[in-house]
Formats: C-alpha cells, sequence, structure tokens
C-alpha cells in the first residue's frame, strides 16, 4: 500500500527547535517524531512512501534515505530550487505537493494515505481505509475528540449522522466551536481527487481543497476512532510528549538503554558512581555522558548523549540536547536547553551566549575558561 508523509513545512511555531532542524526530525526520547510514524505505516502494510521535502531537506533525506532499514521504500519530492549554488526551499502547500508527485510519477493509482510528519499515532489505519471505502468518499478526514477547551488550537470539523462532512472551523474561539471534533492530519483520498487539485501552484489540503471539495457537492467522510495522537506543533507539546514518552504513556514507544535502577535508563558508556549521586525517575542519561558526585537529577527528565553534568549540579525536570555542559554552581529546572538556547516549557527562550551564562551552560566540547569566578563558585557548589 502507499502512503505520502507531509515534511516540508518550516515549523515556526516550534522554534527555536526548528531553527537547526526540520519538525518531523524532533528528537523524542533519541528517535526522530517521523521514525515512528514510518514503523507504524510500516507495521500496517504501507511499504511505498513518498515524503515531500523542503526546509533543510537533507535532514530528513540523509537519514531516512530508500527506507530500506525500515522495512520499506522510500521517495522523496524535494520543493525548492538550486539557485546560484544555494538550495531556495519553495514549499507549494499539502496538496501542491501531492500534485506534483502524482505530475512527476502517476505514484498514487489506488487508495492512499497522507499524514503529517509530527505526530505520534496508534491509529488502525486498515480500519480507516475500511471506512473511507465504505462511505463511497473520495476523501476522509481521520478526526478524534478533544476536550472543548483545546478546540482553538485545531481545525474543527462538523459532521452529519452519517460522518459526511459539512463544513471547517479553522482554531474557532472555544464559544464558536460547533464541535469538538478535530482535524488530525491524516487522510484517505482516492486517485480521482487530482481533477480537483491545480497544478503547479501553492494548495493546501485543510484550508482549501476540502472546502472547495464541499463547496462543489462532493463526499467528504470523516472517520471518527479511539486512538493516541501525540502531536508536536509546538514547544508545548514536545514537552508534553517527552513527559509522556518518559513516564510510558505513549503506546508502543520503547525507551532506549537500559535500565540501571528504577525509572532510570541509561546509554552506553555512561560514567558516573550511581552511590554518589541522586537520581529520581523517570530519567533517561544518554552514551557518553559524564555525572558528577553529588549531581541531583529529578524526572521527568533526559539528558542527551555525551552530556557533562558536573558535581553538585542540580537537573530537575528538563530536557538537554547532546553535548550540554551544566557546571556545579547551575540549577536547571523546567527548561529545555537545545542549540545554544535556555527554552522555557512555553517556548520562551534566550541565547545562553547572549545572556551571558556560558559558565553554567555551554557546550561539552568547548574548554572552559578557568576563571577565577567561575573556580569559586564551582568550589562552593562541589559536594
Amino acid at each position: 500500500m502507499k502512503a505520502m508523509i507531509l515534511a516540508a513545512g518550516k515549523g515556526t511555531r516550534v522554534r527555536p527547535l526548528t531553527s537547526v532542524m526540520p519538525k518531523p526530525m524532533i528528537p523524542l526520547v533519541r528517535k526522530p517524531v517521523m521514525e515512528s510514524i514510518i514503523e507504524h505505516l510500516a507495521r500496517h502494510g504501507f511499504d511505498e512512501i513518498y515524503i515531500n521535502t523542503s526546509y533543510l531537506s537533507g535532514h530528513i533525506e540523509n537519514y531516512f534515505r530508500d527506507g530500506d532499514r525500515f522495512g520499506v521504500e522510500i521517495a522523496y519530492s524535494y520543493e525548492g530550487e538550486l539557485e546560484n549554488g544555494e538550495f531556495i526551499d519553495k514549499p507549494i502547500g499539502s496538496a501542491g505537493g501531492m500534485r506534483r508527485i502524482q505530475d512527476f510519477c502517476r505514484f498514487f493509482d489506488q487508495s492512499f494515505v497522507v499524514l503529517c510528519g509530527d505526530a505520534l499515532i496508534d491509529v488502525d489505519l486498515k480500519a480507516v481505509i475500511d471506512s473511507h471505502r465504505r462511505s463511497g468518499a473520495i476523501a476522509s478526514i481521520v478526526t478524534r475528540s478533544v476536550p472543548r477547551e483545546e478546540v482553538s488550537k485545531y481545525g474543527v470539523v462538523v459532521t452529519d449522522d452519517t460522518g459526511r462532512v459539512l463544513r471547517f472551523q479553522e482554531k474557532p474561539s472555544i464559544a464558536e466551536a460547533a464541535s469538538t471534533e478535530i482535524n488530525t492530519g491524516i487522510y484517505v483520498f482516492e486517485p480521482a481527487i487530482f481533477d480537483h487539485i491545480p497544478a503547479g501552484q501553492e494548495y493546501d489540503i485543510g484550508g482549501q481543497l476540502f472546502p472547495d471539495l464541499i463547496r462543489k457537492g462532493l463526499p467528504v467522510h470523516a472517520v471518527s476512532l479511539p486512538f493516541q495522537w501525540v502531536d508536536i506543533g509546538s514547544v508545548v507539546d514536545f514537552w508534553n510528549a517527552t513527559r509522556l514518552a518518559l513516564t510510558g504513556q505513549v503506546q508502543g514507544f520503547r525507551l532506549p538503554g537500559r535500565e540501571i535502577r528504577p525509572g532510570i535508563r541509561a546509554g552506553l558508556g555512561v560514567r558516573a558512581n550511581w552511590d554518589r549521586i541522586h537520581v529520581s525517575g523517570p530519567v533517561y542519561i544518554g552514551s557518553g555522558a559524564s555525572i558528577g558526585d553529588g549531581a541531583q537529577i529529578t524526572g521527568p527528565t533526559l539528558i542527551g548523549s555525551n552530556c557533562v553534568i558536573e558535581a553538585g549540579a542540580v537537573v530537575r525536570e528538563s530536557i538537554l540536547d547532546d553535548y550540554t555542559r551544566v557546571s556545579s554552581a547551575a540549577n536547571v529546572s523546567d527548561s529545555i536547553v537545545f542549540a545554544g538556547k535556555l527554552i522555557d516549557p512555553y517556548g520562551a527562550s534566550v541565547d545562553i551566549n547572549d545572556a551571558d551564562i556560558g559558565w553554567l551552560l555551554d557546550d561539552a566540547r568547548r574548554q572552559v575558561m578557568h576563571d577565577p569566578v567561575y573556580e569559586a563558585l564551582r568550589e562552593a557548589a562541589s559536594p
């Protein structure tokens, strides 16, 4: 069976995480989000996958390559051009990306699934396709119900009693929302859909294609199934998804490393005297990390590979990127340290260098300047 993963967006709501990587490559406890999506597709018999890329496309294409190690075949459609030796991204919208692939190689010759590359799902895709085919619709949307107070974050789908879609509301206010069923970004289409997608122009699935289909009186079906959907559309979502994964609440997600003590997992080659540090899980410590005596680590916390947590440092409910050095004088709480930024759970960030806190947080590969102030603070914080 055939599927397409949408992966061309810039992920502006997830900045600064996406300043250095495309959103589908954001790591959820060491694994890119899109890797879990591909594994889910493979489990459900989807063995031919097209991915449209644009922003930082090389990160995706170089990681997944032809898909062989995931048991699938993968092809890519880059939306952009090479101009004067520089790649210029020119995304053409989700539906425009579908049409570009179809015009190129007639890939979509049967019912096919399209889904976003930035959410963890465990939906029964076979049941979705069966429901779509029974409905006789040209297109189907997988929906799920959310608490009414959350509807303003999503596109709301309004249906009749048979599941036929009547209209959409894009991020309505709580008072104006006509439904609590929201669009999850998982779709099923028939090849006839391309008669309704203009060629060579930017065109979106949710904002343009579906409203146009409804205006034309064509059947669009909603498939509402219970399933876990962990969206990573913002820094807040990334924070929450990491916590869910660390606490074992993401169905089918296998944590890396091995369990050192209850609730504490570690990768290969971690240097730590476990009897002389204070760790309360759930915590994952990446391979090659070094934890100094007297350090305090409280979960849910993820410490990346090759991090250095100096003696006496405190890390509480945080996410640290690879090669983060936390000095003995530092107390990192409710924070994400990523790409040289200190980020709070709501997405507000400061540049570590601009804020002049490099003596507290730094890249572990950089030689620490041993100035008297730093040495005095480190000595005072040592157990």
